[in-house]
């Protein structure tokens, strides 16, 4: 074989074989590059499709997180508002309470200042009838005796000792 053969351009080979690489070509794309890239767009929509459902699903857990904190502070504001309620209707009934207990003390004082006042009156009523009895007795002895200065000094200072004796 001669050297030169081999190092010539022949250009009928030279279109055989563009040929033969555009043949080539359009069977590999035909039956690679469409399975492969079909494969591929396949893949791709699936990992989008999982993106998407995974935005979705943070997109819900932040809408429940946002309404969890909805509640719960509607929560704390029920408790706060019980609590408050509570306590006011607590203190109301202390009120009352006290001021029951003040009425009742109230009546009681006046109650008590008048059966003081009642006691009070009787025992002036007593003393009275005590005192008029005195004073029969003592007009029953000035009927049985003549009275002179000593003898009316005497009787009052009697009647006085007497009094005193008996209040």
């Amino acid at each position: 074989m001669d050297t030169q053969s081999l190092v010539t351009v022949a250009p009928w080979t030279f279109i055989f074989t563009i040929c033969n690489l555009f043949i080539l070509m359009a069977i590999v794309k035909k039956l690679l590059f469409k399975p492969v890239k079909e494969i591929l767009n396949k893949r791709a929509m699936e990992v989008n499709s999982r993106y998407a459902d995974a935005e979705e699903a943070k997109e819900s857990a932040e809408a429940m997180r946002a309404e969890y904190e909805q509640r719960l502070a509607a929560a704390k504001q029920e408790a706060a508002e019980i609590v408050k309620t509570a306590t006011d209707s607590a203190a109301r009934r202390s009120e009352q309470m006290v001021n029951a207990a003040r009425a009742e003390a109230a009546a009681l004082k006046t109650k008590a200042d008048a059966e003081i006042e009642a006691q009070r009156k009787k025992a002036a009523g007593e003393l009275k009838n005590d005192i008029s009895d005195m004073a029969l007795a003592i007009a029953g002895k000035v009927v049985g005796k003549e009275l002179d200065g000593k003898t009316h000094q005497n009787l009052i200072d009697g009647f006085i000792a007497e009094v005193g004796d008996e209040v």
